[in-house]
């Protein structure tokens, strides 16, 4: 018997799948889904519609996704981005506009403010990879703002066009998130995990990876050994991934210090040995 799909990328039920499965898994019906975008800061993908349940990943303010089911105030969802498969409040999103984002949050952390002045109260804050449509500018005491669809105001320094990188370098840009909170399933720059930080570090850069770090370790780039490890390589353990800062050093989300950390990779893996024991391999990304 074949294996069913991944369920984390895969969207099927008993009564419903996607239509791509058609051919794949059984269900009473199949569907291509209806498009949307997040219309909430950062908004938890769970794997059932339940605010108790476990967080799996998060999707960002302006992110597309395809609505497959709507039930009791939640949404069956599947990323644009990633492919990723999960439940979300449907107070979370909106219908997906005709146009298109414009630019992108291109810092950690920002805010939209509900006018064009610093002083105004935050509307809402934003994450790095946020994704915005712009609507028009302005200048406030020399400080740039670029104004939104629903007429907040974010500062237009902390944006950049959608296609134009933050840096060629994505370990840099991991280490823009040092001291971020670790959160299990998070992926913004209020909170992320160990896989989101490589994720969303290569997103900024151009540059895609797989959600999971189980998905990166038979995925992303090539394998190498240790004895070549440089700037840019990954390090996984079970359930966990690292990036190498240079050839000994490496920047991680992590539950040690519950916050993105840098520590020498020696260090880690003999201090991790007892839970994890030694790493599972090394993989260069392309």
């Amino acid at each position: 018997m074949n294996a069913l799909p991944d369920r984390r990328l895969n969207a099927y039920r008993p009564d419903l799948a996607e239509a791509a499965l058609q051919d794949t898994v059984t269900a009473e019906r199949y569907v291509t889904g209806t498009p949307a975008r997040v219309a909430a800061p950062v908004a938890a993908l769970r794997p059932r519609p339940d605010e108790t349940a476990g967080i799996d990943t998060q999707v960002l303010f302006g992110e597309r996704l395809r609505v497959l089911d709507r039930a009791n105030g939640w949404a069956w969802v599947k990323s644009d981005l990633d492919g990723y498969v999960g439940y979300l409040p449907e107070a979370a999103l909106d219908e997906a506009a005709a146009t298109a984002a414009t630019h992108v949050v291109a810092v950690p952390r920002s805010f939209a403010y509900s006018g064009p002045d610093l002083r105004t109260p935050a509307a809402f804050a934003l994450s790095i990879g946020s994704r915005l449509t712009i609507t028009g500018e302005s200048e406030t005491r020399g400080t740039r703002y670029f104004t939104l669809e629903g007429g907040q105001s974010v500062i237009a320094g902390h944006c950049l066009p959608v296609g134009e990188m933050v840096s060629d370098d994505y370990v840099a840009v991991a280490g823009r998130f040092l001291e971020t909170p670790y959160l299990w399933g998070g992926r913004s720059g209020f909170g992320l995990d160990c896989s989101a930080l490589v994720q969303l570090s290569m997103m900024m850069t151009g540059r895609s990876a797989p959600r999971d770090s189980d998905m990166q370790a038979t995925g992303l780039g090539t394998p190498i050994t240790r004895e070549e490890l440089r700037r840019g390589d990954l390090v996984f353990w079970k359930g966990h991934v690292a990036i190498m800062e240079d050839g000994e050093t490496i920047i991680h989300a992590n539950g040690h210090t519950m916050s993105v950390a840098r520590e020498p990779l020696a260090t880690a893996i003999e201090r991790t040995g007892y839970l994890y024991q030694q790493p599972t391999g090394y993989r260069r990304p392309a």
